[in-house]
């Protein structure tokens, strides 16, 4: 039988009456919850001990009250088996030191720890992938095509296996509330990864046909990889759509595992993409020097040894390469997504800085757009007119050349002005950066830069090889090829700085925020604890109200968001100009205009031009376009083999940093 016994301290009296009718039956167990009984300001406040009895034949008198009234509330448990025996006592010690040993293994682990170990089993994987890419890039006979695509779909299957078991814990823990960052994997970035998803889906589709055909000649591996690419790819998609957003903080150590498991695999994936799309370029590119005329280079292809079953080879092998980029873009994107993920797991979310950015008006935007698809047209024209007069002539080649090099220089030209204007209003409007830890942010501006030394390399061994004035070229050439590189160098690195101060540089109504915060602080002056800022500062919505008084914090915030458009609000707060609810209604003048400043419109043209061009820089590489294997300047130079491992290692991140920088100009566009 077990009773519960409600007692006031301080009145021992009725605790010894009480107990001398209560001792007929025998105590189990005394438990004392010394929290509530320390939690309380008096000594003489009601304590609770809820006492559990159960009948026992073993039983010695206790005086709780004595205990009490000595203090000796710090007892957890009283009772006989407590102290009995050294042999208990030494197996509870055992049992403590053996709690105390795994929770130091495991709770207590130091987190950075856990991160360099992670990060380090991700490096080893990498490797190990790379090591079989470079075999097997050499065509040797001990490394051959399964043996990677083996090693692929086992990282494959055990992403799989980590996401199922991730996503079957989260669902058990649906009613503990967990907390998210806003700002990794946005909704517009995920509909656009889904969108490249697709094409990889159709991709291993054209793959799954090419090799049913030779079925009778080639390793199941073969063709079983592609189907657990495609389940990788479904499940994948699924887990960025609800998932990339979370903030780990349970099973950190071992969800650090997971999560950078992802990330490499992604990247070998990417990896893997990228090979096989350069060589595939490179075997295009040697028939056709084949085809004018110049030395036969030796063409490495998997071609089966049997024949195919079926009539749609052919398109299915021709189909699959112009769906390589969008496959490569979509790892080497799932790998920057989960690598934040990674970052952020054992975060502390900061709240105040943690929200959703309000939605923006394409009031204004006239001439960006315009521009922009131009460019964009152009560049369909010149993609096309490339194509079809690189492989004819030696004249047309060079032609074909001449104009893709002066078709550059315009757009890269128009970049570089767009860039430096948008800088020049930056300056001139004296916004204060944001500081604030920003994971997602902070990876934007790492990568933008590492992506550019691909680009920046080719253009700086473009202008050595023009000063060595090879005499293989025409001056028309060479002069396009030197203004074409020094292009590209300035422009990226105008690019990159108009990027990573438009994500750093805080929003309008942020710092109109930060001015009433600094208003409302010294707005009074207090004694002792401080005021509470309300008393003292008037409310910006009832700012228009007082005649005669000059409001600076209200007049701050109008001059800060007058110039942006309404934006919406939620849980009574705009985040526009951060006011109070009020139900006193605003006089409605030209002060209070929903209308966008000038510079603001300009600021948002610049960057959807930008991410046109981008658009269009990235489109003419992608399919075909590459004048560095054409023009011979720099083959030259530096010979074929070098400037070849330069070609296969500069322009898959050149691709990259084009498409990331489309990804950052939208937010950019957002953000103004």
């Amino acid at each position: 039988m077990s009773r519960s016994v409600g007692y006031a301290v301080g009145d021992s009296r009725k605790f010894r009456e009480r107990w001398d009718v209560w001792h007929v039956a025998p105590f189990h167990a005394v438990h004392v919850d010394c929290n509530r009984l320390r939690s309380r300001p008096s000594p003489n406040a009601l304590k609770v001990l809820r006492v559990d009895a159960s009948l026992s034949k073993d039983f010695a008198p206790i005086d709780l009250g004595a205990m009490v009234e000595h203090g000796g509330l710090d007892i957890m448990c009283l009772n006989k088996y407590c102290n009995s025996s050294s042999s208990s006592s030494t197996s509870d010690g055992d049992k403590n030191l053996l709690k105390k040993l795994r929770v130091r293994l495991t709770e207590n682990y130091p987190q950075k720890n856990a991160e360099v170990l992670s990060a380090q089993y991700g490096t080893q994987l990498l490797l190990i992938g790379v090591a079989l890419m470079f075999a097997l890039a050499n065509s040797g006979p001990s490394v051959h095509e399964e043996h990677l695509l083996s090693f692929l779909t086992t990282l494959m299957i055990l992403q799989l296996l980590w996401m199922l078991w991730y996503i079957v814990r989260k669902d058990r823990q649906r009613s503990l509330v967990s907390e998210k960052d806003v700002h990794a994997g946005t909704s517009w970035i995920r509909g656009g990864l889904s969108l490249l998803a697709l094409l990889s889906l159709i991709m291993d589709a054209f793959r799954i046909g090419y090799f049913v055909g030779y079925q009778s000649c080639i390793s199941a591996v073969i063709v079983v990889y592609p189907i657990i690419h495609a389940v990788h790819t479904i499940s994948q998609v699924y887990f960025l759509w609800f998932h990339i957003k979370d903030v780990i903080n349970r099973y950190k150590t071992f969800e650090r595992f997971g999560v950078i498991h992802a990330v490499f695999t992604n990247l070998l994936l990417w990896c893997n993409g990228v090979m096989s799309e350069s060589e595939h370029f490179m075997n295009n590119h040697n028939r056709r020097l084949s085809s004018l005329g110049f030395i036969n280079h030796s063409i490495v292809e998997f071609e089966p040894d049997c024949n195919c079953t079926t009539s749609a080879c052919t398109m299915f092998s021709s189909g699959v390469f112009y769906l390589y980029p969008f496959n490569i873009e979509y790892h080497i994107f799932v790998s920057a997504m989960l690598f934040v993920m990674w970052k952020n797991i054992g975060r502390t979310i900061d709240h105040h800085t943690n929200r959703k950015k309000p939605t923006t008006r394409t009031t204004g935007l006239v001439l960006g757009p315009i521009f922009g698809l131009v460019a964009l047209a152009s560049t369909i024209g010149i993609l096309v007119v490339y194509t079809i007069h690189v492989e004819k002539s030696l004249s047309m080649r060079e032609s074909a050349i001449v104009m893709f090099y002066s078709y550059s220089i315009a757009m890269l030209a128009f970049m570089c002005v767009a860039g430096a204007t948008g800088l020049l209003i930056y300056r001139a409007e004296g916004l204060p950066m944001d500081t604030t830890k920003n994971p997602s942010r902070q990876l934007d501006a790492e990568v933008l830069l590492g992506s550019s030394v691909g680009s920046w390399l080719m253009s700086w061994c473009s202008i050595v090889a023009v000063a060595a004035a090879a005499s293989g070229s025409g001056p028309s050439l060479r002069w396009c090829n030197l203004v074409h590189s020094l292009l590209a160098v300035l422009e990226k690195y105008v690019q990159n700085l108009f990027i990573v101060e438009s994500l750093y540089r805080k929003r309008c109504e942020e710092a109109g925020e930060h001015v009433e915060a600094g208003a409302n602080g010294g707005g009074g002056t207090s004694t002792g604890g401080g005021v509470a800022p309300e008393i003292f500062s008037v409310a910006a919505s009832m700012g228009p109200l007082y005649d005669g008084i000059i409001n600076r914090a209200y007049d701050n915030q109008y001059r800060c968001c007058g110039a942006l458009e309404s934006e919406p609000v939620e849980n009574g707060q705009a985040y526009g100009c951060g006011r109070k609810p009020s139900d006193v209604s605003l006089p409605v003048g030209p002060r209070l205009k929903d209308k966008p400043s000038k510079k603001r419109q300009i600021l948002k043209n610049i960057a959807v031009f930008l991410f046109m061009c981008n658009i269009s820089l990235w489109i003419l590489p992608a399919f075909g376009c590459r004048p560095q294997y054409d023009s011979g300047l720099e083959q030259e130079t530096f010979g074929f083999a070098f400037w070849t491992t330069v070609l296969n290692f500069a322009i898959p991140l050149n691709l990259f940093y084009r498409m990331h920088c489309v990804a950052s100009l939208f937010e950019v566009f957002r953000k103004v």
